[in-house]
């Protein structure tokens, strides 16, 4: 009886599915091939980095709150920026673009405030669609307070066009 018992539970265990507890490689390599096919089709890697980052942000905004029991001070600001993190970076290997960044806030050329840096577009495509994600709750704040009612699917509907916005920007301008 113990035996049967025991295979019961032992099959029971294998089927029955388990919650995952962190972001699934799958997703990031899925991710991460849309990117490289998107390059390689002549969207420009900033357009790519905008897209990854965002996506890279909410999957941690959305996958950090599940762990309930809290371990560390800022514990979900720290695993969110883990998520965002070891979202992107692994797609960074596929995409290497670089740029030219210009500043000249002052002083002769070659002192660090004017100078010409070189950039790699995909990362700061990526930080670009993070802060676009991280912004769009406050800007649908904003516009509901300005309409005095909130709209279906207002936030999605502002986050894709915060997006949309800047990913038609800079593949115009062609960075």
């Amino acid at each position: 009886m113990k035996k049967i018992l025991f295979y019961f539970v032992a099959i029971l265990v294998l089927v029955v599915p388990k919650t995952a507890s962190a972001h699934c490689p799958l997703c990031v390599a899925g991710a991460g091939a849309l990117a490289v096919l998107a390059t390689s089709l002549g969207v420009s890697s900033v357009v790519v980095g905008i897209l990854i980052g965002a996506f890279a942000l909410a999957l941690g905004l959305w996958l950090a709150p599940l762990v309930k029991k809290r371990y560390i001070p800022y514990q979900k600001q720290i695993l969110t920026l883990l998520i965002a993190v070891t979202t992107i970076i692994p797609v960074m290997p596929f995409i290497k673009d670089y740029g030219p960044l210009y500043i000249s806030l002052g002083g002769k050329y070659g002192t660090p405030w004017h100078n010409t840096y070189t950039i790699d577009l995909f990362l700061f495509g990526s930080v670009v669609g993070a802060l676009l994600m991280l912004m769009a709750p406050s800007v649908s704040k904003l516009v509901t307070k300005v309409r005095k009612h909130q709209m279906p699917y207002q936030g999605v509907a502002i986050t894709l066009l915060l997006l949309v916005i800047a990913s038609g920007i800079a593949q115009i301008i062609q960075w």
